[in-house]
């Protein structure tokens, strides 16, 4: 096993000024320097493939090619399209005024980094869900502190490494640590905090933010749900929830966590789904390559726990363990009553439930029972089927007819909904969070005879005046007569010249 030192209790703070001083600067406001960090990080992440692609193998036994896809190749692609938009994203929007009295003035929206913020990553995905982030924080502009999962010790050794090579420790610094040393890096103040994992560590994540009015992303996790309506391809469905839910073993928070099915199609499911793990995994997914293990003994016996200690529901597919191996086979249960915990906490792992029901109806009323979810994986051939599905239901995000590719497009922003995290990130979004939308009004120094109409002391005909400058330019017309519109411009010349000007 990889042995990787914590950070110092007491080097906390240190970084954590060093990095003050450092954003105080203005060194990371140049956007031909967060140019530069972003090539470095892509620099880091090509030039090192086959480190990385070996430390995930040996934390999560991710096959090369599931390592490239969820991992590698999509964080270079994440910076690839920070990159072909920063120079779009980082420029002042100027916004047209909608009160006449700004008419002649300059309003503009700019972006501006938040200031030192902290990357906390998860340890299913310990690359990309650590440094897919750190791109939007990087490219906003903030100094960056970058929290690997200790869960995850052979990537966070990599990233620990590496990282100092090839970005500014001016900048961007690592810090690697367990339950204690988090604890000390959520006791300073951060211009923000991106947490990805647990809602439970969420909630304490959420806690201690909230003492220092740090604004936070929590990317959590929960139940998300396959609907299978009765004219679906059963086959095409199995393959593809198949590879939603046994992808990384079933370690992703956005996988399928259990399926509402016709109980008249629940046997067919099955009998489609094992053809689908055939085809993926062999006769013994065990000794395939291409399937995952569990992270840690720990999510291992909770795994193990929640199979065993059922009363009811029948395993027919998989179910096979091995602790010494962390193995716990791609498994399908059936008939589990809706008390069982495998149907009241996210699994997070290789494990589907299958629910009868009658109909879409009774689908749509058991998810709204239940927190909302991460991610919905509707599955039908007809629109208004689909529709029904959307407009009565919640969900962080869709992906329909598939799972999980909806988190895989740049152009569409990530995150979940209530106990399923707040926050968005991903392409844009992600530069969007890290940074500040500061409104921005400039005012010329003259005019002011028409700014004494705002000043003290107030009477009616300055009334009558103002209300005239606070109606939107479009709408003057329909709202105001032209006697009116006359009489307002009579006040105004008598009140900044005089009564003889307003005779004239």
């Amino acid at each position: 096993m990889t042995s990787l030192e914590y950070i110092s209790i007491d080097e906390i703070p240190v970084l954590h000024e060093s990095l003050r001083k450092t954003f105080n600067s203005g060194l990371t406001k140049s956007v031909e320097y967060r140019k530069e960090q972003l090539k470095a990080l892509y620099a880091l992440i090509d030039e090192n493939t086959d480190a990385l692609a070996n430390a995930l193998y040996k934390d999560l036994k991710k096959a090369r090619e599931e390592a490239m896809l969820t991992e590698i190749n999509f964080t270079k692609e994440e910076i690839v399209h920070m990159l072909k938009t920063i120079d779009r994203l980082i420029k002042p929007q100027k916004v047209k005024p909608y009160f006449t009295v700004n008419a002649m003035d300059t309003t503009i929206l700019r972006k501006e980094p938040l200031g030192v913020v902290l990357v906390i990553g998860s340890w299913n995905y310990p690359l990309s869900l650590l440094l897919g982030p750190v791109v939007g924080a990087i490219a906003a502009g903030n100094c960056v502190v970058i929290k690997p999962s200790e869960g995850s010790i052979h990537t966070a050794a990599t990233i620990v490494e590496l990282i100092p090579k090839y970005l500014d420790s001016r900048s961007y610094r690592v810090a690697y640590g367990g339950v204690e040393e988090t604890t000390k890096l959520l006791e300073r103040r951060w211009d923000h905090i991106f947490y990805t994992g647990s809602g439970l560590v969420g909630r304490i994540v959420a806690t201690a933010a909230a003492k220092h009015l740090t604004p936070i992303t929590l990317e959590l996790g929960g139940k998300s749900p396959a609907i299978i309506a009765d004219d679906s391809d059963l086959q095409l469905t199995a393959n593809r929830i198949a590879f939603g839910k046994y992808m990384n073993a079933g370690q992703s928070c956005i996988a399928p966590d259990y399926v509402l099915i016709n109980e008249n199609n629940v046997k067919p499911f099955v009998a489609a789904l094992k053809t689908s793990l055939k085809e993926f995994y062999g006769e013994n997914p065990q000794k395939s390559d291409s399937y995952g293990r569990i992270g840690t003994k720990r999510h291992f016996a909770r795994l193990q726990n929640l199979i065993e200690s059922r009363s009811t529901g029948s395993v027919v597919i998989g179910g096979q363990m091995e602790e010494e191996d962390l193995y716990i086979a791609p498994t399908v249960i059936v008939g589990l009553k809706e008390e069982e915990q495998l149907l009241q906490e996210e699994i997070f792992g290789p494990v589907l439930p299958i629910i009868g029901i009658k109909d879409i109806d009774e689908a749509i009323e058991f998810i709204n029972t239940h927190d909302q979810p991460l991610a919905l994986y509707p599955f039908s051939k007809s629109k208004e089927t689909v529709e029904k599905i959307l407009n009565n239901t919640r969900s962080g995000g869709v992906t329909v007819n598939d799972t999980m590719m909806h988190s895989a497009e740049p152009s569409l922003p990530f995150g979940g909904v209530g106990p399923s995290g707040q926050g968005l990130y991903h392409g844009e979004k992600s530069f969007e969070t890290f940074s500040h939308t500061r409104s921005t009004m400039i005012k010329q120094q003259n005019m002011e005879a028409v700014n004494y109409l705002r000043y003290p002391p107030y009477n009616s005909e300055k009334s009558e005046i103002m209300a005239f400058f606070l109606t939107s330019g479009p709408s003057l017309a329909k709202t105001w007569g032209i006697g009116q519109l006359l009489r307002v411009i009579r006040l105004t010349m008598k009140l900044m010249y005089g009564s003889s000007a307003a005779s004239q």
